[in-house]
């Protein structure tokens, strides 16, 4: 597998009622890449982001659930949540705001 750049680690942010009151503490939901580790994802919202520090990365990974269609059974994909806690002087991501 080729080396994953920092923009290919964040795939989109998580919209949901619990990740949005938790960005009132700085704490921001990603949808990440599965094999990404801490340390990218912490490089990566640094660098997509000016002005942002990253203080703690807490990963999920997350397994496909079992779909049925007739008597076909399968799995949607796995996938990979990563919620980001900024440090108290870093700037807020500024994506969020008109949400």
């Amino acid at each position: 597998m080729a080396a994953i750049k920092y923009y290919d680690v964040i795939l989109r942010p998580v919209v949901t009622e619990k990740s949005m009151n938790a960005m009132a503490t700085k704490k921001y939901t990603f949808l990440v890449h599965p094999e990404a580790n801490k340390s990218m994802i912490k490089e990566a919202v640094e660098k997509m982001f000016p002005g942002t520090k990253v203080a703690n990365v807490n990963t999920m990974n997350l397994e496909g659930k079992t779909k049925r269609r007739g008597m076909t059974f399968g799995k949607t994909a796995k996938t990979k949540k990563a919620i980001v806690q900024l440090t108290e002087d870093s700037k807020e991501i500024e994506i969020f705001e008109g949400l």
